[in-house]
């Protein structure tokens, strides 16, 4: 007896379910095993903030909560970008089984590459650009004044940062993404490069705080990543539709 398309759909959507449980899951049992060192992750994440701070300055809680609830809520953060590859198998899992052959070949290292480069935006964020960024405004201020950063307000800082990095490091999977499903070509986005590097600009600007240091570290990496996305898009376009002939 064939399966009508209500149950099927009905059946997609406990898949879908189970799949979103099981993702919360991971979130969930991450932060059960991260929660009692949650002052040890918020010392790390701070480190940089604290290793720039004039001598005899340190950070502050303006809240009474604020010394509970700050390691709470980045610990909360760091299990989800933890849970991360666990996340997108989920998603892979959801979706494969309406995939070509070719097309699993295709996806399989740009979720693997989608991973990776947002783990590589997150470290670049730490290690590179959030010493330049504290150190510099740090040492801008008058000296009369004392500089003690609020926990809260620089865990919203460097989230911010991270969450931003993050998702601008996965510009190549994007544009790969886009010229492999035909809703754009390598030749088209090389003839638009001056409006993409305005747009590179205007998205640091949304995504970073307000200041033209943290824009313009954001947006020159972007770049970056733009040209490489339009190397990697022209070599997968041509090998898939190699195997494409081939399959035929």
């Amino acid at each position: 007896m064939s399966e009508s398309p209500q149950s099927g759909f009905i059946g997609h959507l406990i898949e879908l379910r189970n799949r979103l449980m099981k993702a919360l899951l991971s979130i969930l049992l991450i932060f059960i095993a991260l929660v009692y060192f949650a002052n040890d992750i918020y010392a790390f994440v701070a480190a940089p903030l604290v290793s720039s701070l004039p001598e005899n300055s340190t950070m502050i809680a303006t809240d009474v909560t604020a010394p509970f609830f700050a390691p709470f809520k980045l610990t909360l953060f760091v299990s989800l970008f933890a849970a991360i590859p666990f996340i997108l198998h989920q998603i892979w899992s959801f979706i494969a089984p309406g995939l070509y052959q070719h097309e699993k070949r295709m996806l399989i290292p740009i979720l693997f590459s989608s991973i990776v480069l947002f783990y590589s935006g997150i470290a670049f964020c730490y290690f590179i650009v959030m010493p330049i960024i504290l150190g510099f405004f740090t040492n801008v201020g008058p000296e009369m004044m004392t500089l003690s950063p609020d926990i809260s307000s620089y865990l919203s800082f460097i989230l911010k940062l991270f969450f931003a990095f993050g998702v601008a490091f996965e510009i190549p999977v994007a544009i790969m993404l886009l010229c492999w499903s035909g809703a754009t070509t390598t030749q088209s986005l090389r003839e638009k490069r001056p409006y993409i590097v305005v747009g590179a600009f205007v998205i640091a600007m949304f995504l970073t705080p307000p200041d033209v240091l943290s824009q313009t570290l954001l947006a020159l990496p972007m770049l970056l990543l733009f040209e490489l996305g339009l190397i990697l898009a022209a070599f997968y376009t041509k090998k898939t539709t190699e195997q494409q002939e081939k399959e035929q």
